[in-house]
């Protein structure tokens, strides 16, 4: 049975029942489910901000994990670059150098390996910048280890044709000038005996009577001479492969023709004075893909230190050139 309250009535001077309206009822219940609904609201909001799930626990805890594998991932990438790059010094430096072969430029080492839209769908996530990142590494380092393993092939290649490599390359003398004073020109600027002008001398010149015996200084076969050789008279060259080309000119006479194969020490001529030329001698050049260099470089296989460092001073005295 509910509880009947009475107020105290001033006026009346007398105690009244008190009584409640439906409207304050309404009014009261209103109130209470509003602060409750607020109340709730706030509770939740409170909750869903400073509170985790279970779900939230566990996905927190694999973003927690993910974020340490990648900065480990990175890391591994990281040395396998590191690695990478000594393989591709000691590739360049090294190997490459050991067979005489071009090192790989770094423009094709680096080149692009795909366009923006290959990351696309990495896009829009918190840690999309680390994963794009860490893809590019990957991709480059995959094109990287691509071309040094077709850079090994090579080698590999290289490697199994060196013994005809090491018969090919001129490695001797053209003549055999024991004595060295001989060498009247070498590579290098020199003053034209016809012309008097200061010229590039691209070979070495070996001064000898007509009739000294030429050889060839390495293995290859005797090619068809161009006609911008027409100055050196009667010329042989004789093409070693492997980008090899040696030239021999001002010959009194030719032993060899062409597409004939030639052996290392095998006669091809004999010393002359034919072409442009100020007396007997034997001019002699190399060539290496394409480019004519110091054939001093290439007297190893017939001199000793001593022998080849005179020889260099010789060469290396500013003289006039006998063509």
């Amino acid at each position: 049975m509910a509880k009947i309250k009475y107020f105290y009535n001033p006026h009346s001077l007398d105690f009244e029942k008190v009584t409640t309206s439906m409207r304050s009822l309404a009014l009261r219940v209103f109130g209470f489910l509003s602060a409750s609904i607020v109340a709730g609201a706030i509770f939740l909001i409170a909750a869903y901000n400073f509170i985790d799930s279970p779900k939230e626990k566990i996905l927190k805890r694999e973003i927690e994990n993910y974020k340490i594998q990648t900065a480990l991932l990175n890391e591994k990438t990281e040395k396998i670059s590191g690695v990478l790059k000594e393989l591709q010094d000691r590739d360049a430096s090294i190997y490459r150098s050991v067979f005489e072969a071009e090192p790989i430029s770094s423009s094709v080492r680096q080149g692009g390996f795909g366009g923006v839209e290959k990351y696309r769908e990495l896009e829009g996530y918190e840690n999309s910048d680390v994963l794009i990142n860490l893809n590019k590494k990957i991709d480059q380092l995959n094109k990287q280890l691509y071309v040094q393993s077709k850079s090994f092939d090579e080698l590999t290649k290289l490697a199994s044709n060196k013994t005809e490599f090491l018969a090919s390359i001129p490695a001797i003398q053209p003549i055999a000038n024991k004595d060295l004073r001989r060498m009247a020109s070498g590579f290098g600027y020199r003053i034209h005996p016809i012309y008097k002008t200061h010229k590039m001398h691209e070979g070495i010149d070996f001064t000898a009577p007509t009739g000294t015996p030429i050889y060839a200084t390495g293995n290859g076969k005797v090619v068809e001479p161009d006609n911008g050789m027409s100055g050196y008279g009667n010329v042989v060259l004789i093409d070693h492969g492997f980008g090899y080309q040696t030239l021999y000119g001002h010959m009194s006479r030719v032993k060899v023709r062409p597409g004939q194969k030639i052996k290392r020490g095998e006669l091809i001529g004999y010393v002359g004075n034919t072409g442009l030329s100020s007396g007997p001698h034997l001019h002699y050049e190399v060539i290496k893909g394409g480019r004519k260099i110091n054939p001093i470089n290439y007297f190893f296989n017939d001199l000793t230190e001593q022998e080849y460092s005179a020889m260099r001073e010789l060469s290396e005295r500013p003289a006039q050139s006998f063509d």
